[in-house]
Parts: structure tokens; C-alpha cells; sequence
């Protein structure tokens, strides 16, 4: 069953990527997983220079989904070059390289940095992390993240995504940033919430708040994502609670070219590779492929 994607010049073997943060630099899961058999792994946020991260605690349970307050614990773009790229290089599944950074001028210096590195195969640039002070936000404001992305594109040769943060005017961001020369968009990022625990009297998070992830956020995730892809022609990467191949096909259907597992793999970290199975399965019984459901919803 033949179940490829294009991401502009990634030719995906399926749809199902592995999300940002959840599965570290894919060596953590090879062990459990057959990392191979993925469309593609994008990696822990990386920045110019190593991150410790939030304090403890990072995770807290919430009713159908998590808070997390990691802050972008990574050892630094040099690192990343010099120790977990040649591993990379090596697979056959694509790595991407999920970016942050403080400003533009940021952005521009870790994709320069990233271009042309033997075994990365594209960029993700984050433009929202709800657990890290300072990090920019600008997924929420069109004007920020068209001159970010137009900055990153000119600095790098690579497939460029930019992932996009919840936003009541996410037709209006993704649109700039299709203009401003992206190839693909990640739609959405976790959203800011907090916990208290009661026990302590206290907030639940070391970091106080923290992105909200899992199945409580689905719903607005696939709207998101139905609305993005009515207001670009660029692929969309649904994201946001996805745990089935059933809740893959939600994202397809609204519009999303592929989507990104995040959540689920910290719970059953087999889910990526149960929902290319469960996609299968789908295409076989209903005699279909992916590539002709794509977008299907939209009316």
C-alpha cells in the first residue's frame, strides 16, 4: 500500500511524523521502534546555545492531556552538528531540525548553521513555545512571523516548515508565511495553561505554566488546521492530540498533507508506528489512498 507524501522536496514514505520535543533525536526510541518505517522524525527544539531548561517538575497530568514545562532543554546547534547529525545521516528516515530562537537574527544564524549539514533533511522553525520565557512568540502576530520566515529562507537552502502556535487569526499567519517563501507549516503548537496542586498550595509546574498537549486540545488543533489549509496552497502538518488512525485522518481530511505524533509517544511510545498500520488498514478496506482524502472536509 503505497502511502507517500510530499513535503515540498521531502518525498515522505507516509504521512506520520514524529513531533518536536516528545522523541528526542530518534536514537532514544530505535530500542522500541522501528524509527525507519516513519515518514520523518523532527527533532528536540534547538538553539544557538545549550538550555538546561525549566525547573522541576515538567509534567503534570490533566484531564485527557499534559502540561509540560521542559523550556527547550538541548545541548546547542554545535552539538547537535557535530554529534547527533552523523548519526542521522546514516538512516533512512528524514531528520528535521525543529529551531528557536530570541529574535530573527537567531533564527537566521542556527538555519545558516543547520545548511548543508549532511543528514539533516529540513528545518522547522518554532515561532511559539508556551514553557519558555523569552524564547519569540510570534506565532500569533502575521507581520513578526512573515519577516522571521522571510530571514530563514534566505539563510538556507533546506525544505523549510514553520510551526504555528494557536491563533484566532491563523489564516492570516499561515498566509504570510506562505508569502514570505515557507514550503510547508506545522499546525499547532501546545497551548499555555497551568495546574495548581492543591497538596502544596502551589503551581503544579516549576515553571508555573506549561504547554497544554494530548487529546484535550484535538478539536481546536483540526480547526486550526482546516483553516490554515483553506488560506494556503502550501502542505499543512496537522499537530495536536493525536493518538489513532483515526484522529490522523480527522487532520487529512480537514486539510493536513501529513501530521506530527507528539503526545501519545510519551505513553505508548509505539503509537507513530501503530498509527502507519492503522492508516494502512484504512486505505485497504476503503480502497483509497491518502493523497485522494486530503482536504476532503473542506466545504
Amino acid at each position: 500500500m503505497n502511502l507517500e507524501v510530499e513535503i515540498a522536496e521531502l518525498k515522505l514514505q507516509n504521512p506520520v511524523m514524529a513531533a518536536s520535543g516528545t522523541f528526542g533525536y530518534g536514537a532514544e526510541y530505535e530500542p522500541i521502534v522501528d524509527i525507519q518505517k516513519l515518514g520523518a522524525i523532527v527533532c528536540k527544539g534547538t538553539t544557538l546555545e545549550e538550555r538546561e531548561g525549566n525547573p522541576q517538575p515538567r509534567i503534570w497530568e490533566t484531564p485527557s492531556g499534559i502540561l509540560n514545562s521542559v523550556g527547550l532543554e538541548n545541548p546547542g546547534v554545535e552539538e547537535v552538528i557535530k554529534v547527533k547529525a552523523p548519526i542521522w545521516e546514516t538512516w533512512q528516515v528524514p531528520v528535521i531540525v525543529n529551531i528557536a530562537g530570541n529574535d530573527p537574527e537567531e533564527y537566521v544564524l542556527l538555519a545558516s548553521k543547520l545548511d548543508g549539514v549532511k543528514g539533516v533533511s529540513g528545518i522547522e522553525v518554532n515561532l511559539s513555545c508556551p514553557n519558555v520565557e523569552g524564547i519569540t512568540d510570534s506565532g500569533e502576530n502575521p507581520e513578526v512571523a512573515f519577516d522571521i520566515t522571510r530571514k530563514v529562507r534566505k539563510s538556507t537552502s533546506l525544505p523549510l516548515i514553520v510551526k504555528l502556535s494557536y491563533s484566532s487569526h491563523v489564516s492570516e499567519v499561515a498566509s504570510a508565511c506562505e508569502e514570505a517563501g515557507a514550503d510547508a507549516l506545522t499546525v499547532m503548537n501546545s497551548i499555555k495553561g497551568m495546574a495548581i496542586d492543591i497538596k502544596r498550595r502551589r503551581p503544579a509546574l516549576g515553571n508555573i505554566t506549561g504547554g497544554l498537549s494530548g487529546p484535550a486540545i484535538r478539536p481546536i488543533a483540526i480547526h486550526s488546521v482546516y483553516q490554515a489549509a483553506k488560506a494556503v496552497s502550501i502542505p499543512v502538518i496537522g499537530c495536536g492530540g493525536i493518538f489513532s488512525g483515526e484522529d490522523a485522518l480527522e487532520f487529512m481530511l480537514a486539510g493536513a498533507t501529513a501530521v506530527q505524533v507528539g503526545a501519545a509517544t510519551l505513553s505508548h511510545p509505539r503509537a507513530t508506528v501503530n498509527i502507519i498500520h492503522e492508516l494502512e488498514e484504512f486505505c485497504l478496506k476503503e480502497n483509497t489512498s491518502l493523497k485522494e482524502i486530503i482536504g476532503l472536509a473542506q466545504i
